[in-house]
């Protein structure tokens, strides 16, 4: 073990997680800690880990979330790309962000679904044209001949759409994650760390329990 690496450590002391103050909805205390990470000014707040499997191997990359309400957790992507392959495979996910200004952390699991053509439309609609350029010109996860053939294929679709409305190409879109389980974890001293579990209900409730560090 390499000896710089096994020494870093941090004692998380900055909050705590009681059950007194954990709110009875999942996506209502979810929005309690974006609301406090997004007064605390964290660089791209909304980045978070997704992973899917495929095969029984999973795989993990950063994606942005977008939105999120009572349905779920928005983002969008190519739906030709290696995730939206393995979502079509298995449409389930498991979703983590981390904000470690606040120590904080938190996990969502939960089956994932297509957002509608329109929701995708209306994003695609307010995204600045060279990102729109960037969804017609990649085509995202698969291996191409170099850096030139990407520049040629943006040109060429600049090119195209330079006297008109950029359209959402038919291959790019939404995901929606519809949780089945919510994870808060605060960071505390000692590594006692506290981590609430929200799990969804048949009957749309919540049920909160305390996991051991």
């Amino acid at each position: 073990m390499h000896k710089d690496i096994a020494d870093i450590r941090i004692n998380y002391s900055k909050k705590s997680l009681e059950e007194a103050d954990a709110l009875k909805n999942g996506i209502d205390m979810f929005e309690a800690w974006w609301n406090e990470a997004m007064d605390s000014e964290i660089t791209e707040v909304n980045a978070m880990t997704i992973a899917t499997v495929k095969d029984g191997i999973p795989n993990a990359r950063v994606v942005l979330l977008k939105a999120f309400d009572e349905r779920g957790f928005v983002f969008f992507t190519n739906y030709n790309s290696q995730k939206g392959h393995e979502l079509e495979e298995n449409p389930h996910a498991c979703l983590v962000f981390f904000w470690k200004e606040l120590e904080r952390q938190i996990r969502i699991t939960g089956t994932v679904e297509k957002t509608s053509v329109q929701e995708s439309i209306d994003y695609f609609n307010s995204r600045p044209d060279g990102s729109k350029l960037g969804a017609w010109s990649s085509a995202q996860s698969v291996v191409i001949a170099g850096k030139s053939w990407l520049k040629e294929t943006f040109d060429f679709y600049n090119e195209r759409f330079k006297r008109g409305v950029i359209p959402k190409p038919p291959h790019w879109g939404g995901y929606r994650v519809k949780p089945a389980t919510i994870e808060f974890w605060q960071g505390r001293p000692n590594r006692l760390h506290d981590r609430l579990l929200y799990t969804k209900l048949e009957n749309g409730e919540w049920k909160i329990e305390r996991l051991s560090p």
